[in-house]
């Protein structure tokens, strides 16, 4: 939860705690009606403060008909009819389902932003004299050269003018396999460096860069609504002035026409105002389509709005690309076959050797089932396989440099 959801959290049980405690003290002793009235005031003031002032800046603001306008009204109407329990009660409960929709949007927001987890949090700008320095993304100018370590994701858009690496392109491709980059190559944001140190000039400014522009299109989703979300906003700017009107034809045109009680027909229409307020209606189908977006997000499949989720309900084939979305494009041993004479150790222990090469993908898997028997041996092959491979390159330099 964040910090405003557990004031509320706090607000509802404070809230609740008094409303049942005043309701079991008016049970057991004859309560003035003024003093019940200063007492009901205190968890209606606690609950409900934050509804009235939106109600009221809504009505500054030229903003009348919303669901605040709506509960101000009936509320206060109660109160003002001797309805104390009901009106503190009606608020009480608006907010609990108000607390739901935060929780359940800031749940799917959250799995979203966790899919997406490509922004880069600096930039090593490196300056004429050669130094390194951190730096904001945003204060990186076009030409600017970077430096991008192992391990660290490319912030920017750019072109490499030094080093060799292979990039983890899996979170903006879908695609496991890495790409192998040179001098010369185009690179874009938001990909993981892999065992090489790389430096690029950079082609763009961060805002333009890949990585932001998908995270834009991330985080404005909900922009896109569907077809049933346009329909409930436009039918809710015609819905709440229609309740309005006719609760307030309720309360006035019954008593001159029909006779009887005044308040009787205050008290129905304000029942009305409470029953008919579009919460759930407005918020039911938006909330639906975002809570879809993020639910999608948690089992890694990530929808661009809710109109790409709406037409989901239409498709009839689906096509995939099998590596890095059908499968994770990781590898795992699932089973140890030895040959006559050779036991599963021996076999691991071979097969894991070529660890010592990080390029190897295939020998970092087979490392992690040997690692519990072999702790102590593997700094030492490792040391021997790289000073073995280093003579052995040397050796080869030498001999193509020797003339014929």
């Amino acid at each position: 939860m964040t910090k405003k959801q557990k004031k509320t959290l706090k607000r509802i049980i404070i809230s609740a705690v008094l409303y049942l405690a005043i309701i079991l003290a008016s049970k057991l002793v004859a309560i003035p009606w003024y003093l019940e009235l200063v007492l009901f005031l205190v968890p209606y003031f606690i609950i409900g403060h934050d509804v009235l002032r939106k109600a009221v800046l809504g009505i500054v603001h030229g903003e009348v008909f919303d669901e605040n306008f709506l509960m101000a009204v009936a509320t206060v109407g109660a109160l003002c009819l001797g309805e104390f329990s009901e009106s503190v009660a009606v608020m009480l409960f608006y907010q609990i389902g108000e607390l739901f929709q935060s929780y359940a949007v800031g749940k799917s927001r959250k799995s979203i932003s966790d899919l997406m987890d490509i922004r880069p949090d600096s930039a090593n700008l490196e300056t004429a004299d050669g130094t390194v320095s951190t730096v904001d993304p945003d204060d990186v100018p076009i030409g600017s050269v970077l430096v991008v370590r192992p391990g660290e994701k490319v912030p920017i858009d750019g072109e490499v003018i030094s080093g060799e690496s292979t990039l983890n392109t899996a979170a903006l491709t879908g695609e496991s396999k890495p790409r192998f980059v040179h001098p010369g190559s185009e690179i874009i944001s938001g990909c993981v460096n892999g065992d090489g140190l790389l430096k690029l000039r950079t082609t763009k400014l961060y805002g333009e860069s890949t990585v932001a522009k998908i995270l834009d299109m991330v985080e404005n989703s909900s922009l896109k609504k569907a077809r049933a979300e346009n329909f409930i906003t436009k039918f809710a700017h015609y819905y709440t002035p229609a309740v309005c009107i006719g609760a307030l034809v309720l309360a006035i045109l019954p008593p001159l026409v029909l006779g009887g009680g005044w308040l009787t027909w205050i008290s129905r229409a304000l029942t009305f105002l409470v029953i008919s307020c579009p919460c759930a209606l407005v918020i039911s189908i938006p909330l639906s389509f975002f809570g879809g977006i993020g639910g999608a997000s948690r089992c890694g499949i990530l929808i661009k709005g809710g109109n790409y989720l709406e037409a989901l309900a239409n498709t009839s084939i689906a096509v995939f690309d099998k590596t890095g979305t059908l499968t994770k494009g990781v590898f795992a041993v699932s089973q140890v076959s030895p040959a006559n004479g050779c036991t599963e150790k021996e076999l691991l222990e071979q097969a894991a050797l070529p660890k010592a090469f990080p390029a190897i993908p295939s020998a970092r898997v087979c490392a992690k089932p040997a690692a519990s028997w072999m702790p102590a041996v593997r700094p030492m092959l490792r040391k021997s396989l790289a000073t073995v491979s280093a003579l052995w390159w040397t050796a080869m330099w030498c001999w193509q440099a020797t003339p014929a």
